[in-house]
């Protein structure tokens, strides 16, 4: 099965439970648009925790896309709160696996996206700060439409693993 989320030009939507470091579970809604541009790829969108008072992330990240070498998928976002996050996403088998970090703010996380079929992943991950857990999220994304862009939907798929 070929991998869909970031490979393919589509909108994602998202549910899921963002927990605090206090352990606090709050319910989370977002949305996720992918582009795909010559020069780069973009993934934006918002995610809303609807806690007291909701607070509503929005992120865009600029993806460098996949080259022959195999060595995964290069990402960056900015943000006032978090600094100059750097990362790399890799597809190995039915996931897809990201790991980032900011030299400057300290903070630095992993996260887990499963396939369950073309249309659904399941992501599981963590933002910490100092050793310390900030955030944890468990979210199901599902594809609500495929966007037919400048590279075309499914024109790149992602690079084999090499098992490592």
């Amino acid at each position: 099965m070929s991998h869909t989320f970031l490979f393919e030009p589509a909108v994602w939507t998202s549910t899921g439970t963002l927990w605090r470091a206090d352990g606090e579970a709050l319910e989370t809604i977002g949305r996720t648009e992918i582009a795909h541009h010559p020069q780069c790829w973009l993934l934006s969108g918002t995610v809303k925790v609807l806690g007291a008072p909701p607070t509503e992330f929005v992120h865009a990240y600029w993806i460098e896309p996949p080259t022959p070498d195999g060595g995964g998928l290069k990402w960056t976002f900015e943000s006032a709160t978090f600094g100059k996050l750097s990362g790399r996403y890799v597809a190995i088998g039915p996931s897809i696996l990201s790991v980032y970090g900011c030299e400057s703010s300290g903070y630095y996380g992993a996260e887990h996206l499963g396939q369950r079929d073309p249309d659904t992943y399941r992501s599981a991950g963590m933002l910490l700060l100092k050793g310390q857990i900030i955030y944890s999220w468990q979210m199901m994304l599902k594809r609500t439409a495929r966007e037919v862009g400048a590279a075309g939907a499914g024109a790149t798929q992602p690079p084999r693993s090499t098992g490592r």
